[in-house]
Order: C-alpha cells, then structure tokens, then sequence
C-alpha cells in the first residue's frame, strides 16, 4: 500500500530542512535550490501529492512510464525526464516532457531539436555530464561537453537551461563533492566560453544533497525518501 499523503508531507519537510541547513551552511538561499520528486516506479498518487504539497516538477526516468502516468494525472505540475533517453524516444520525450534533463549525445540533441520543431515548440534540456568519471553512468565525458554544448546552441527549438550529473556510488563523502565541485567549475567555464548562463546544476539525491548544495546545485533529486521503497 502507498504512504499516505501525511507520510509524504513529513517526509518532504525533513528533506527540505536538509536542504535548507546545508545552504546555510553554504551561504545560500534556500530559495535558489529546487526539490524535484523524483516518482519512478511510484504510482500516480505520487504526482498529486507533489502537486499537492506545492513542488514545481516531478522527475521520471523511464520515458514510457512518464507518458503514461501523465496521461493518469489530472496534476498542474511539470514534468521531467531524469533517466537516461534512448535516441528513437526523443520524439516521445519531446511531446509529453516539459524538459529533458539528460541530454547525452550529439545524435540525441538533432533529434530532440527536429522533434520539437515538427511540435512548435522550444524544449528546455539540460546536457548530461559524466563528471565523476564513472563508467556505470551515463552522461557525456567533461572533455564532449563543448562541442555538445554547442550543438544544443546551435538547436533553433532546444533552450539549454544548464548541466546535471550523477555521482557515483561510493560510502566516501569526498567522491560526491569531487564529482560537483567538477560539474560546477566545467559550467562556469562553459558559460563563460559561450556566453550563456547556463543557471541550472542538477546534482544530489538525498545522500549526498549536503555536497551538492555546497558546490552550487540547483535541483536535487530525491524520491525514496520522500515515497518509501518502490513497489
């Protein structure tokens, strides 16, 4: 049986507190650091308590899953796509997320680009960086970042919104901070070499949010500690 919606809301407070000490700590507002519910595998209901609860977006990782569960919400919330995109679902991606936060490829960008131009509209992305190093994730290597970049500039339908990353698995605190302090000085360099702001790191999950609000992030991604075990 799915949490009641009570379970959620503290569970919710608890990480944004998290949030909100680790950017004091930081000398941040709390303010410039969104919580994204990340629903994968969790039922519709789980939507609608993030709406409810009054966050911006959820994230979903599987493109078909995402689609369908939308079509089962009656939620006003915006809706993102975190996991990895296989190029033959860009145009799906394209139709029913409001931005795509893991933007890996040159191929993945003309796609989503040609895709949202037959739509007529612009598609927010996020490029997505392997910054740790870690062969199990997906992302493009720091030194593709570029000429990736690029490319989504260059993408008359894409606005790049910025850069987001997945640290690898590790009990060692200092590889998470690593991975962020890395995607951060890479988006300052970008941004400067581009001109473009590129304002959004995404980077955190509830065990590592503290790192990643230190070195700058935007967005953090949390869903089993809001939601409880996937069914």
């Amino acid at each position: 049986m799915f949490i009641p919606y009570e379970e959620f809301a503290r569970r919710t407070d608890e990480i944004r507190a998290r949030m909100t000490a680790a950017c004091r700590l930081a000398g941040r507002d709390p303010l410039g650091v969104e919580l994204l519910a990340v629903t994968k595998t969790h039922p519709p209901a789980a939507v609608e308590y993030a709406a409810r609860y009054g966050l911006r977006a959820v994230g979903e990782n599987r493109v078909q899953e995402g689609v369908e569960k939308r079509a089962q919400s009656t939620a006003a919330i915006a809706w993102e796509l975190i996991g990895h995109l296989q190029s033959n679902k860009a145009g799906l991606a394209a139709r029913h997320f409001d931005r795509v936060q893991s933007v890996d490829s040159m191929k993945l960008v003309l796609q989503l680009d040609r895709a949202a131009a037959e739509l007529g509209k612009t598609l927010p992305i996020l490029l997505q960086v392997n910054a740790g190093n870690d062969p199990a994730k997906h992302g493009v290597d720091p030194a593709g970042a570029p000429p990736l970049l690029e490319a989504a500039l260059a993408g008359k339908n894409l606005r790049v919104d910025g850069l987001m990353t997945i640290a690898p698995l590790s009990t060692d605190p200092e590889v998470a901070r690593r991975t962020f302090a890395s995607l951060r000085l890479l988006r300052d360099q970008l941004a400067t070499r581009f001109g473009t702001p590129l304002r959004e790191l995404s980077m955190g999950m509830s065990g590592d949010l503290a790192e990643a609000v230190a070195a700058g992030s935007t967005i953090v991604r949390v869903g089993t500690a809001l939601f409880g075990a996937r069914e």
